[in-house]
């Protein structure tokens, strides 16, 4: 606490992110990033930025990015909103459609950011409990509200909110902005972009940190009607006008030209995903069903708090979160083949 700080600082509590060690070599399997590489046209494409290019402004609206994603999700120009990675965008979101004073609901375990921007930026809220297997209730978030926003699949569960439900979510509540956050789509749901022509009311957020290996990058989109986005770029431009830099809009196109390197990355993922996850029940581990880059678990006999001392000391880094109803989880990252081998014969070795 300092005396030059203002009462709103004095007050937050900051996001605490996923631990970046330096130094020592260490398995690491603790900020969801991609194991694999980015498309080798994303490389090409940072190479061959300019110097010219570079003194320059990027194109505040970022438009050939914004045309290639409508074109991608069938959408207009004008439905798409672009920004430095889907935190920023997020963060938008809250200023630009989540505050009112009715109470924005979102569920109890979920992205840890949450709570924090709507302490930043004086948002009433109100969490919504899952149901006892981890799963959103969409019933629950009936009733009077300011906005929802939902994580899909959630985090740090994994659980997959099926699309049919979204739609009732937003059927429920047609005078109010419904914010689907998507970091994980990718692997393995599918996008609520196919209902935006439906509702004028449902906002999807997206990121290229994940499944496109961006995360170094800072890439972020929204997908929604004209008149939210225009919402958006209200405080965007009020803020910054040139959020997305001239490397970050060329690789982010680069990224989009190879949909066939990126739906082999997200194969392998899941595919070690599921061959990790059946792996771990025949040890015993209870483990969410996940639809993202990462599994949510727990063992009957050991405690999570203990897993993850055991595993860091072998030089193995996942993520534990001393929160209630889920201290005894631990989320795990899906790393390389090599890597989750490396996980699975620690896991035996300390349950031994």
């Amino acid at each position: 606490m300092s005396r030059f700080w203002s009462d709103l600082a004095n007050k937050l509590t900051p996001y605490v992110p996923g631990e970046q060690p330096t130094g020592k070599q260490l398995v690491k399997l603790n900020t969801n990033e991609n194991p694999y590489e980015p498309s080798p046209g994303v490389l090409k494409a940072i190479a061959a930025t300019t110097g010219d290019s570079l003194r320059r402004y990027p194109d505040p609206d970022s438009s050939q990015l914004r045309a290639a994603y409508a074109e991608r999700e069938g959408l207009a120009a004008g439905q798409v909103f672009l920004g430095n990675g889907s935190d920023e965008v997020l963060a938008h979101t809250f200023q630009a459609l989540l505050k009112h004073s009715r109470p924005l609901l979102f569920p109890d375990i979920s992205y840890s950011f949450y709570p924090v921007w709507c302490k930043l930026y004086e948002v009433p809220y109100r969490t919504v409990p899952l149901t006892e297997d981890f799963r959103v209730d969409v019933d629950a978030y009936a009733g009077d509200n300011g906005g929802i926003l939902i994580p899909n699949p959630n985090a740090p569960t994994g659980v997959l909110l099926p699309l049919e439900k979204i739609e009732r979510l937003l059927a429920n509540n047609p005078d109010s902005v419904v914010v689907i956050d998507e970091a994980y789509i990718d692997f393995g749901g599918t996008s609520a972009t196919t209902l935006i022509g439906q509702y004028d009311n449902l906002l999807v957020i997206q990121t290229a940190s994940k499944s496109r290996s961006l995360a170094g990058l800072r890439v972020g989109v929204a997908f929604g009607s004209v008149d939210l986005i225009d919402g958006l770029v209200r405080v965007k431009d009020s803020f910054n006008s040139y959020p997305m830099d001239v490397v970050a809009q060329q690789a982010a196109l680069a990224s989009l030209a190879d949909e066939s390197w990126f739906l082999n990355g997200c194969q392998q993922v899941m595919d070690t995903r599921e061959r990790v996850s059946e792996r771990m029940r025949a040890m015993g581990f209870d483990v969410l069903p996940s639809a993202a880059n990462f599994i949510f678990s727990r063992h009957p006999a050991h405690s999570a708090e203990a897993l993850f001392c055991a595993l860091r000391d072998r030089g193995i880094i996942v993520r534990y979160f001393d929160k209630p109803r889920i201290s005894e989880f631990l989320r795990i990252s899906i790393g390389t083949d090599e890597a989750m081998n490396m996980l699975l014969n620690a896991l035996e070795e300390i349950l031994n």
